[in-house]
């Protein structure tokens, strides 16, 4: 019998994350957004005055940092509450509001950026020897100038401006397309029995130990998408060419610069992730040679890839025993960071189980009152690592929040990544450090190196072809269904070798991949992965020192460049060693499955 999801009134008031923290009541929320819709008007009457006095200049920016305490409390409560339940409107409404509030705020703060571009900087240094306590805006101001040449005129800003809604139309038909209007034949297996296709299905189906469930799920879905292959590669086209007339206008070098300059990481970053994973393809075809092995394949299909080599381990963690596990692995992180861990276990951080209508998957909202992670949790050991990589993110935002003043408080995704996989690599080598179950030790290493294929060598054969359609469309080449997926099978015979078979219908992935609307995104899990897998190393290796400069890059937000952080914590991400390191472990853990798995 199907176990019966409860509503949110069944759920104990212990297992759910104390919003009341935020606002105790829905009046005072009302009360809040109600002293908000003041904010446009506010910001409006600096309209041409940033330059005038540093008086003037430091109360704008302080009020910035009111509005975003405020509407870091007000969209919170609002989006957690939503997020509860999906299906009461009224919290959606709550959020909705908030959010045209806020995009009235930017409409009414557009003059910021000309206005400070426009302050030569001999008067900014007066200001700053004036009214020392502005320099705390340096950086910020900084940030905003040395995109001096990237600024146009009032008039082409205003049509740039007019132009975003637009750029949004790529992303946008290319989520009705995938997630309404797309759909998928069912899948049957050995058996004879149907199973529905669907986005959320795929991926466990692919972990089916039927073979021929696997095989019909992997060519349904591929079967759709190949109906409409010239629909989504003009939906494709349409975002790589508004990407570059927006970096043109900008007169960046390319999409790629523009999009890197954003988030203040430099192109060689990029292209080094790329370098290294080539110069070490080697394990990823000793894996597949070592999976097709395991698994008494013949021929191995890309649909073979999900399904776990070593299945039969029953692992069910009631959510009590996660919380020890988790505490327990991250010792080596030290006192200090374990009683933040438990202040978010005895405090109510963490809204832990699945109820009607509350919203999938998991997350954490770094709310400056404290952060909360939304968990839908099983007791499956994925669920155990999630645990952990969510309060990784939330202890991140915890120590920016008490460590940076509020316009610094907050953190790029390039760097976010970092905190929550290096708690899932400490789990990790605790599990393996305790366990001493052959049979269990296999299926840990197993899930370990999924988290590589799939992290570090998918992720980066995602960016590396993103990058090279914004090259194909820099040349004038045209980017159609073919030429597409004529790329991205050269990819995967690439990344995967001549051990698999490479599916024809594999060709077409490019087109269910949502992340290639996110503007050269992907990168940053391979990157961060790797970070991580380095930092965590050297957390167990040196001890006291590696995690007090960890602590330090936790703390640290967007206080300066996220290289720059990372350096301090002791990883170069402009060097390749990090990426070469954490592939090293990669291929000394095959060796090890491979052990295991003789008897």
């Amino acid at each position: 019998m199907a176990k019966k999801i409860p509503s949110r009134s069944e759920l104990r008031t212990e297992d759910t994350w104390a919003i009341e923290d935020i606002f105790a009541s829905q009046e005072l929320w009302e009360a809040a957004y109600d002293r908000a819709k003041t904010f446009p008007e506010t910001v409006a009457s600096y309209r041409g005055k940033l330059g005038t006095s540093a008086t003037t200049l430091y109360e704008f920016l302080t009020f910035g940092d009111q509005m975003s305490i405020a509407f870091d409390s007000l969209y919170g409560y609002a989006q957690r509450k939503s997020d509860e339940d999906t299906t009461v409107s009224l919290y959606q409404g709550m959020a909705s509001k908030v959010i045209s509030l806020m995009v009235a705020c930017d409409s009414a703060s557009a003059f910021e950026t000309p206005e400070i571009l426009a302050i030569p900087d001999e008067t900014l240094e007066e200001f700053y020897r004036q009214l020392p306590e502005l320099r705390l805006y340096e950086r910020y101001l900084d940030k905003i100038r040395r995109k001096r040449e990237h600024i146009l005129s009032d008039a082409e800003e205003k049509l740039l401006a007019a132009a975003g809604e637009l750029a949004q139309s790529p992303d946008s038909i290319y989520s009705m397309f995938g997630d309404a209007d797309l759909k998928f034949d069912d899948a049957e297996d050995s058996a004879g029995e149907k199973h529905p296709v669907t986005h959320g299905s795929y991926i466990p189906l692919m972990h089916s130990a039927d073979r021929t469930l696997r095989k019909n799920a992997f060519c349904s879905l591929y079967r759709s998408y190949g109906n409409f292959r010239n629909t989504a590669a003009a939906i494709l086209t349409a975002q790589v060419k508004q990407l570059k007339f927006f970096a043109d206008a900008r007169r960046y070098e390319s999409a790629l610069h523009a999009s890197l300059d954003g988030t203040e990481v430099p192109v060689e970053v990029y292209q080094n992730l790329i370098d290294a994973v080539h110069q070490n393809m080697q394990p990823m075809y000793r894996y597949v040679a070592l999976r097709k092995q395991l698994m008494g394949l013949d021929e191995m299909h890309m649909y073979d890839l999900y399904t776990p080599i070593v299945s039969d381990v029953d692992m069910n963690i009631p959510f009590e025993e996660a919380k020890r596990i988790v505490y327990d692995a991250l010792e080596p992180m030290g006192e200090e960071y374990r009683a933040i861990l438990k202040k978010g276990f005895d405090e109510r951080w963490i809204d832990v189980y699945e109820n009607t209508g509350k919203c999938s998957g998991a997350y954490s909202a770094g709310i400056r009152v404290h952060p909360y992670v939304l968990l839908n949790y099983s007791g499956t050991l994925d669920s155990v690592f999630t645990l952990a990589h969510e309060m990784g993110h939330a202890i991140h935002s915890y120590l920016s929040n008490q460590n940076q003043p509020t316009v610094y408080s907050d953190y790029v995704i390039f760097v976010a990544e970092v905190a929550s996989t290096c708690n899932e690599a400490l789990l990790m080598q605790y599990l393996l450090k305790t366990t001493t179950d052959k049979r269990r030790r296999a299926y840990l290493i197993n899930y370990f190196l999924e988290q590589f294929r799939t992290t570090l060598y998918r992720q980066t054969m995602f960016a590396e072809f993103e990058v090279e359609i914004g090259r194909m469309n820099d040349r004038g080449e045209p980017l159609t269904a073919d030429s597409l997926c004529a790329l991205y099978r050269k990819l995967n015979e690439q990344y995967f070798g001549d051990g698999i078979v490479i599916d024809r219908e594999i060709d077409l992935e490019w087109a269910r991949i949502p992340h290639f609307y996110y503007n050269y995104y992907v990168y940053q899990y391979a990157t961060g992965y790797s970070a991580a897998i380095a930092l965590s190393q050297r957390i167990l290796n040196e001890g006291a020192p590696a995690v007090k400069d960890y602590l330090g890059f936790l703390s640290g937000g967007c206080s300066a460049d996220p290289i720059t952080l990372l350096r301090g914590a002791g990883v170069d991400m402009a060097d390749t060693k990090p990426i070469t390191e954490a592939l090293s472990l990669f291929d000394s853990l095959i060796d090890e499955l491979a052990e295991l798995m003789r008897d």
